[in-house]
């Protein structure tokens, strides 16, 4: 039997889109798709929407962000079918998981554009981005440790197989505890310590779930919080492809996070790899990234540059019938 399109899982490629509505960024991704190969990027369309930061006082998205985010799922529909696409999945994360209107989200833009949202749970987040690092490195890797910083959750998961054997999301966010903590531009001594100190907090709860899993053979990052300090920390660019080897060691990041929370999110935004979009949250972003490695005792992280999205794709491209 064939897939959508006409495409059958062992046949032709299809091409396949993901749109994903997170906390700081939507973003659509088409890809040309085969079953047992790696998905391979056609066209992307993004718009820096921050739906965390268009919260009402009573944690509600305002009808702007709504409005705003109905205008880039028509046009993202448009580029897809331009461009072919025989499907696209739309999903969300903790920024309508978490606000107080989200189901009234979801029916405007199902109104409006006939397009439901799956809204993943934190668990699933942490999940899909395991399966896509997990085929990203191979099987000879042995047992992941995957870590993903997003705009308003953290999540981390560890296992030896494309399932992990534990699956955490934490609400530790780099724009939610730039919004919930830090004081000041650059941020107060007395805010970052208090930012230090609940997260470290939450993060210790979780540990011992995941140090009873086993140690792993490598620690993986996701994410572009990951990505800039990785790059601000010496990697390679990203003009040196995607295959080129990226790490960030933990020595590395105590540094950045003293460097970092002395600058203005205007002097962190010229730093090598860092977007002005993105300079206000970083610090936070490193205190989180420093709190896991200490506390996972992790002494360097590789970076993989496959997160949520390829895990979302590849999780539906093996369930395609043959």
């Amino acid at each position: 039997m064939c897939a959508i399109g006409g495409a059958c899982r062992y046949g032709l490629p299809m091409r396949l889109g993901v749109l994903d509505i997170g906390s700081n960024t939507v973003h659509l991704l088409l890809v040309d798709a085969h079953y047992g190969a790696a998905p391979i990027p056609a066209s992307k369309l993004k718009m820096p929407l921050r739906l965390a930061e268009h919260l009402t006082p009573d944690g509600r998205i305002d009808d702007l962000a709504v409005d705003e985010l109905i205008g880039f799922i028509r046009e993202g529909q448009q580029l897809s079918e331009d461009k072919g696409a025989t499907e696209v999945m739309v999903f969300a994360t903790s920024a309508i998981r978490d606000a107080g209107n989200g189901e009234d989200v979801l029916r405007r833009v199902h109104d409006a554009t006939g397009i439901s949202i799956d809204v993943l749970t934190g668990e699933a987040e942490a999940r899909m981005t395991f399966l896509a690092v997990r085929r990203w490195f191979g099987w000879s890797t042995g047992r992941l440790l995957v870590v993903d910083i997003g705009g308003g959750s953290l999540e981390l998961a560890s296992g030896v197989d494309e399932e992990p054997d534990v699956a955490v999301s934490l609400p530790l966010g780099a724009g939610r505890m730039t919004r919930a903590h830090l004081v000041g531009d650059p941020p107060t001594s007395d805010s970052l310590r208090d930012l230090r100190r609940h997260v470290r907090a939450e993060i210790a709860a979780v540990t011992g779930r995941i140090l009873r899993a086993g140690e792993p053979s490598i620690a993986v990052a996701t994410s572009k919080t990951f990505r800039q300090l990785a790059r601000i920390a010496g990697s390679a660019p990203s003009t040196d492809g995607m295959y080129a080897r990226r790490s960030l060691s933990v020595t590395d990041l105590q540094s950045l996070v003293n460097k970092l929370s002395g600058l203005t999110a205007a002097e962190r935004a010229k730093l090598p790899g860092v977007s002005s979009a993105r300079a206000g949250q970083l610090v936070a972003g490193a205190v989180v990234a420093e709190a896991v490695m200490d506390l996972l005792d992790i002494k360097e992280l590789v970076i993989c540059p496959w997160a949520l999205r390829e895990g979302v794709i590849l999780h539906r491209m093996d369930r395609l019938p043959t």
